[in-house]
């Protein structure tokens, strides 16, 4: 299995754009054509925009990107800055007036970090189409990870600065990346070794804490709200052939790699949501793909943290004393 860009995949694109000291911003995927795509939402809470066009029951074949979004339900305005940009170019289906662009946006609960009231906008979001065109693959404190925590059961003042992460291998002729914004209430684990990278500090701010265990210690007393404001959101492709149907399964299976990273994940009030795109012709098994769509989302979930840099006065997996 040999490690690639996801940008070399089948020609997919991926651009930032951000507001660095309102901290948020917006992540979109550019794919190459209109390619079946399925959604998998586990989280109570989601924020997203057009997600029934992943339903197989609806018409569209396909979707021509998707948007990851800063500011919670008000960053949905953030995908006519995609739309502007396809339609410019004659990207969409054709309904004979315009070609209409197929696009899903989903977004994390990011007000709490920097500004409340500064949310990505269209212009952002066209400013993330026209990073994309550059081919340079960024993570960590870049677009829907410029406001992006983990560790936020005890508040703000044990919470870790996360980011947005990606990974793609290839097996054989299959290829399968995802890019993930990890916006968690929970702590991160590595996916090969369990080791925790990020997440609820102890007492010293320099080492972790449980999240879980934390959680269990205070079951008669639980904290209010606490799991509000939690969301990780991202996107899978591969060349593999599939209808939008089996992407929907792919997605699903592809959703193992938060549960495999996360602790505590999909939990009622945070909008854990993950897509999955077809955007090649190859051949391939769907339990197989399925199964590498879920490492790879939780090696992007790994790197979403390890990539952050400490900001807004919050450490980064970096600063922590046992990483220097």
């Amino acid at each position: 299995m040999k490690e690639l860009s996801i940008l070399d995949i089948c020609g997919v694109r991926v651009g930032h754009a951000q507001d660095e000291q309102a901290a948020t911003g917006c992540t979109v995927l550019l794919f190459p054509g209109l390619c079946p795509t399925g959604c998998d939402i586990r989280g109570g809470g989601p924020a997203s925009r057009e997600t029934p066009l992943t339903d197989p029951r609806m018409a569209s074949q396909g979707l021509n990107g998707v948007l990851l979004s800063g500011g919670s339900a008000f960053g949905l305005d953030a995908a006519g800055g995609v739309l502007r940009y396809l339609e410019e170019r004659g990207i969409g289906f054709d309904v004979g007036v315009t070609k209409v662009p197929l696009l899903c946006e989903s977004c994390v609960f990011d007000l709490a970090v920097g500004n409340a009231h500064v949310r990505p906008t269209q212009e952002m979001a066209y400013a993330a189409c026209l990073d994309a065109e550059r081919g340079v693959l960024r993570e960590g404190n870049v677009g829907v990870g410029t406001g992006c925590t983990v560790g936020k059961l005890l508040g703000a003042s044990y919470a870790m600065k996360s980011g947005v992460g990606s990974y793609a291998v290839q097996a054989g002729n299959i290829q399968v990346g995802a890019v993930v914004a990890v916006n968690a209430l929970g702590d991160v684990y590595d996916i090969d070794t369990g080791v925790p990278l990020a997440g609820l500090l102890e007492e010293d701010r320099n080492s972790l804490r449980s999240s879980e265990l934390t959680c269990y210690a205070a079951i008669d007393h639980p904290v209010e709200n606490a799991f509000v404001g939690n969301t990780t959101i991202g996107c899978v492709v591969t060349n593999g052939k599939f209808s939008k149907a089996e992407m929907n399964k792919l997605a699903a299976m592809a959703s193992n790699g938060y549960v495999r990273t996360i602790r505590p994940v999909n939990t009622t009030a945070d909008g854990d949501s993950l897509y999955a795109a077809s955007v090649g012709q190859e051949p391939a098994a769907l339990d197989v793909v399925g199964t590498l769509a879920a490492y790879v989302t939780g090696k992007a979930v790994n790197r979403a943290v390890l990539a952050a840099q400490g900001a807004y006065g919050l450490k980064a997996a970096c600063d922590l004393a046992d990483r220097q």
